[in-house]
């Protein structure tokens, strides 16, 4: 049996990060967030999303109960690094590969997220993933409309600065 980890919502603008991970052969699903706190400043600076992120996905092995022998697959992003890393030092390298993630794995950490987005009133682009330039915008006009909803954008990025968010 294999455990799959992906994430979802790192490059976005809007909210934390989705850490999902999925029981293939089960269908078994359990995902838990990074909060946006770690995408803004002074956490962002320190990179304290990465050990969020090793966290998690240390924490879902457990929780979805990886049998010896077992195999985790785990999603090659740079967000993802540090958890590769201490997934292999606890399991050994025979046990633990980085993939690119597609299928199932994916379709419910991006569904995780996707929702995530919904419950704080975004209504996310239905082709997302395929114009990452479009999405960027859209959210970015959306928290324009929106001040009072900076609060659950990624204002650490470097690259934010360029454009004018009002509270952020």
């Amino acid at each position: 049996m294999t455990i799959t980890i992906d994430d979802a919502g790192y490059g976005d603008l809007l909210f934390g990060a989705v850490i999902g991970a999925l029981r293939t052969e089960s269908g078994e699903f359990a995902y838990d967030l990074i909060d946006v706190k770690y995408f803004q400043k002074p956490l962002f600076a320190q990179k304290q999303y990465l050990s969020e992120a090793k966290r998690i996905a240390l924490e879902l092995v457990d929780r979805l109960s990886l049998g010896e022998g077992e195999r985790v697959e785990i999603c090659r992003g740079d967000i993802l690094d540090d958890a590769a890393a201490a997934l292999v030092e606890r399991l050994g390298e025979g046990r633990v590969s980085r993939v690119k993630v597609e299928g199932e794995a994916q379709r419910l950490t991006e569904l995780a997220y996707l929702e995530e987005l919904r419950n704080i009133g975004y209504e996310p682009l239905e082709e997302r993933t395929e114009r990452w330039g479009k999405s960027f915008f859209h959210m970015y006009r959306w928290l324009r409309a929106h001040p009072e909803m900076v609060k659950w954008a990624k204002t650490g990025w470097p690259r934010l600065r360029r454009y004018k968010l009002r509270g952020a």
